[in-house]
């Protein structure tokens, strides 16, 4: 009955302890963050996320379940390659600066406007 209760997906550790199954960690950036829940909701991983307040700058660990660790590795993989393909990827904000340098050198239409004078 209890394990029909259980939740699933992002909890708190408390919550994740609870479930008597062994817990495991990784330390993560404070930027993965949200890619990482994004990766673990696809492989139904149940995780916790607790952020480590006594280092500057803060260490965010996330805690699994270790029945769930094969596929949280699957995640993680995913997740990393994710990672190395966007910085592969040339930021739009730059092709864009670019862009505008380079329709700023371009020489503007110029109209020379002169008005005839009857006499």
């Amino acid at each position: 009955m209890y394990q029909s209760k259980a939740s699933q997906g992002k909890q708190s550790v408390r919550t994740l302890l609870r479930q008597n199954r062994g817990v495991s960690s990784v330390e993560i950036s404070k930027t993965g963050i949200r890619g990482l829940e994004r990766y673990a909701k696809k492989y139904g991983i149940d995780y916790a996320i607790r952020k480590d307040t006594s280092e500057v700058p803060p260490r965010y660990l996330v805690f699994f379940k270790a029945p769930d660790a094969e596929a949280f590795n699957s995640a993680f993989k995913e997740y990393s390659a994710s990672l190395l393909n966007k910085d592969k990827r040339p930021s739009v904000l730059a092709r864009l600066h670019e862009l505008v340098q380079a329709a700023a050198e371009l020489p503007g239409k110029v109209r020379h406007k002169e008005q005839e004078r009857g006499l």
